[in-house]
C-alpha cells in the first residue's frame, strides 16, 4: 500500500468517526449553548468557559451520536436515510464505536469538571444517558411518544451553557429549554411522515405509523401552536425585548403556515418543506434573541 493509500484510508476513517457524532445535529445543540451562555450573563462570557465549555458539550453530545448509531446499526441496514451510515455500512464495528464513544464522554465530563462545574457536568452526563439510552434503547421502540419524551434531553443545551457560566438552574434558562421541547416534535414529525413507510419497515412505533399520517398531521399543527406560545414567553417575562418579540412572531407565523400547508395539503413534499423550516426557525429565533440580548442587556442577568 503507497502512502497515498494509506493517507485517503486514514482520511476516510476520520471522516467515518466524525459522522458517528452527526455533526449536523451537534453544531445546532451548540448553537443554543453558546446563546444559552450569552443570555445569562451582560458582556462577554469568560473565554475559558465559551471555549472549552462547549467543546466539552459537544464531545458528548457526539458520544450519544455514537451510541444512537451503535444501539441502531441493524435498523439503519434498512432505512435509506440511515443506510449509508458508518456503522451499518460496516465501515465502523461496534465495539469500536462503543469506545469511541466512552472515550469522547470520558474526555467531556473532564473537560466540563476543570472548566466549568459539577452541576454542568451532571446535567450533561444525564442528557448523554437520556438520549444514548432511555430514547434509543427504550423509548424509541416502546411508545409513539417516543420524540415527546425522549426531547428533553435535546432541549438540555442552553440550559448547559447557562450553567456552565453561573453554575445554577435559573427559570430563564428553563425557558429555553421548553421553546426546544416544545419545536422537537412537529420539527422530527415531519421527517418521519415523509420516512412512515422506512419507520414501520424496521417496526418503529413512529406516530405516523402507530396512529395514521392525517393525525400526525394534526398534532404538528397543534405543537407548532404551542412552540408559538412557548416562543412569546421570553418577551412576556422580561428575559427579551421587542426585537425579540418581532422575530418570533415573524418567525412564529412561517412555521404556522408550512405546518398547516402540511396538515391541510395532499403532497408529502409538504412533510419535508415543513422539516426544512423547523431548522431555520430554530436557529433564526435563538440568533434574533441574542441580538435582541446584546442591544438591549436586560437588567436582571448576572453580572460577572
Amino acid at each position: 500500500m503507497t502512502v497515498s493509500s494509506k493517507t485517503q484510508d486514514t482520511t476516510a476513517m476520520l471522516r467515518d468517526y466524525y459522522e458517528l457524532c452527526k455533526p449536523n445535529v451537534v453544531l445546532l445543540m451548540l448553537l443554543t449553548s453558546v446563546i444559552g451562555m450569552f443570555m445569562a450573563v451582560r458582556g462577554m462570557v469568560p473565554i475559558d468557559v465559551l471555549i472549552m465549555g462547549n467543546l466539552g458539550i459537544a464531545l458528548c453530545a457526539g458520544a450519544a451520536a455514537a451510541i444512537n448509531h451503535m444501539l441502531d446499526f441493524k435498523a439503519d441496514q434498512q432505512m435509506a436515510r440511515t443506510v449509508e451510515r458508518p456503522i451499518a455500512k460496516g465501515r465502523i464495528g461496534p465495539r469500536e464505536a462503543g469506545i469511541f464513544a466512552l472515550l469522547l464522554t470520558l474526555l467531556g465530563q473532564a473537560i466540563l469538571l476543570i472548566f466549568t462545574n459539577v452541576l454542568t457536568a451532571a446535567l450533561t452526563f444525564a442528557s448523554v444517558i437520556g438520549y444514548a439510552f432511555i430514547y434509543t434503547l427504550y423509548l424509541k421502540r416502546a411508545t409513539p411518544q417516543n420524540i415527546v419524551i425522549g426531547g428533553l434531553a435535546g432541549a438540555a443545551p442552553p440550559l448547559l451553557g447557562w450553567t456552565a457560566v453561573t453554575n445554577e438552574i435559573h427559570p430563564h434558562a428553563l425557558l429555553l429549554v421548553l421553546i426546544i421541547f416544545a419545536w422537537t416534535p412537529p420539527h422530527f414529525w415531519a421527517l418521519a411522515i415523509y420516512r412512515k413507510d422506512e419507520y414501520a419497515k424496521v417496526d418503529i412505533p413512529m406516530l405516523p405509523v402507530t396512529h395514521g399520517i392525517e393525525f400526525t398531521k394534526l398534532q404538528v399543527m397543534l405543537y407548532t401552536l404551542l412552540l408559538f406560545a412557548a416562543s412569546l414567553m421570553p418577551f412576556a417575562t422580561g428575559m427579551s425585548g421587542g426585537i425579540y418579540l418581532l422575530g418570533a412572531v415573524i418567525l412564529g407565523v412561517g412555521y404556522l403556515y408550512w405546518s398547516f400547508m402540511l396538515w391541510r395539503g395532499k403532497e408529502t413534499q409538504f412533510a419535508m418543506d415543513s422539516f426544512k423550516y423547523s431548522i431555520i426557525y430554530l436557529m433564526a429565533l435563538f440568533v434574533i434573541m441574542l441580538a435582541d440580548h446584546w442591544l438591549i442587556a436586560p437588567t436582571y442577568v448576572v453580572q460577572f
